[in-house]
């Protein structure tokens, strides 16, 4: 099942007639995106990647995978950005929050070079005393101020725990193809290298070597990732916002900036989910965020973040709309027992699964933001897995591609109700 777009919320704000005037965008930004010619269509390798990725990294990247998941207790990810937020937050997604504190058959994954916090570091540094440790750098330059620091650092705690030679089998690099400092020294060293293609910028990265070696170290099924992003490559092709609703999505988001919302607050009710809405945040913001436009992308966990920000979302200024992630089925449940007492008044909601109660949660909040004039677009997905997670993955980056060509500025000057932004945004940019 791919990502489906549940419109049924959006009636009160957003017409029809609305989406077929903004139709123009998106059938002049599809054709620059498939004839890559627009402005930055040279950072357009994440269109196709999961179809035409390169099959024999990928092999090397489940080999390495294997040997750090038994020679290793510990894999630390070094990597700052995009070369750190999508493995993180895939990684939690399927394990859990918890996956370092409940995993027994894979090693523990810890990311650093993503913070220059001494105490996190010195943290990150005592839980790798007596442990066997390898250590995966990522970074196009090598030079980046963050994960150099840590490099250096776990560089030498594994030259001083096995030697320089040993320490070379331990350290994975994931880089620049032919250039750049850590590429020197991944050569200098013989440290086994993966590549972060040229055609791809740094927050598109995650189905690279970038994500896809942190992940399989945590016994992710990469496979299974790459086919539900395959998948979406295919269900989301047709430039027809009647059979596509990644470009759908993109439509509405722009079409309610233009009516004066400023942030779009993307939802899950799953807390396992916190690190991909950090990791939407960055592929958003980086992308949006140009020339004093863009929407502010901001991300909260219901039920939870209802008791801090629900009065703000509901009574406060209507700058907001909300993107919710709805998992139909959850990976494990829980049955709620009536308790005899019934001391705290709840057995009515005893006798069921607690993720009914957490559906009608979502359900009743729904509905009393929307009554409350806060538009809320719901993207359904079957559950939480591999497959899904691709698929979302893909979803997102199709939805946030930018456009900046002087074609668009010509149909922009024909169209002036659309001119300020166009969410659909096709070229990744790098900086």
């Amino acid at each position: 099942m791919s990502v489906c777009l549940n419109s049924g919320y959006l009636k009160e704000f957003i017409s029809e007639h609305e989406l077929r005037e903004v139709f123009p965008f998106v059938k002049a930004a599809h054709e620059l995106l498939v004839g890559r010619s627009g402005a930055g269509s040279d950072f357009l390798g994440w269109l196709d990647l999961p179809v035409n990725y390169d099959r024999g990294e990928f092999s090397r990247i489940k080999a390495a995978a294997e040997k750090i998941r038994q020679d290793s207790d510990i894999l630390v990810v070094i990597g700052i950005g995009g070369s750190y937020l999508g493995s993180r937050a895939v990684i939690e997604a399927i394990n859990s929050q918890l996956y370092n504190l409940t995993c027994s058959d894979a090693p523990r994954v810890y990311f650093v070079g993503n913070s220059i916090s001494p105490t996190y570091f010195n943290e990150i540094l005592r839980l790798c005393e007596g442990k066997d440790v390898c250590v995966n750098v990522i970074s196009k330059s090598g030079t980046t101020t963050e994960p150099a620091i840590a490099f250096r650092v776990f560089k030498n705690l594994l030259e001083e725990k096995y030697g320089v030679e040993g320490a070379r089998s331990r350290i994975y690099c994931t880089t620049d193809k032919n250039k750049g400092t850590l590429k020197e020294l991944a050569l200098r060293n013989s440290y086994e290298q993966f590549v972060i293609p040229d055609d791809i910028g740094g927050r598109f990265s995650v189905l690279t070597a970038v994500g896809l070696l942190p992940m399989a170290v945590a016994g992710l099924n990469i496979s299974a990732v790459m086919e539900g992003a395959a998948g979406a490559v295919e269900d989301f092709s047709d430039c027809d916002l009647e059979k596509n609703d990644c470009y759908r999505y993109a439509a509405i988001r722009n079409i309610l900036y233009n009516k004066g919302k400023r942030a779009e607050m993307l939802v899950s009710y799953e807390p396992s989910m916190t690190a991909f809405l950090e990791w939407y945040k960055q592929l958003f913001g980086e992308s949006e965020g140009k020339d004093d436009k863009g929407l502010l992308p901001t991300s909260a966990i219901f039920s939870t973040d209802l008791h801090s920000l629900g009065q703000y979302i509901q009574d406060g200024s209507k700058i907001i709309f909300e993107t919710v992630l709805d998992f139909k089925k959850p990976r494990e449940d829980f049955y709620i027992y009536e308790d005899e007492g019934n001391f705290d008044g709840l057995n009515f909601l005893a006798n069921q699964n607690m993720s009914e109660v957490n559906r009608r949660a979502f359900e009743g909040t729904v509905l009393a933001h929307t009554e409350g004039k806060v538009p809320n677009i719901i993207l359904e997905l079957e559950t939480i897995n591999e497959f899904e997670i691709g698929n979302l993955i893909y979803f997102f980056e199709k939805a946030c591609a930018r456009l900046t060509s002087p074609e668009l500025r010509n149909i922009k000057k024909i169209c002036l109700r659309f001119w300020e932004s166009l969410v659909l945004r096709i070229c990744a940019r790098k900086f």
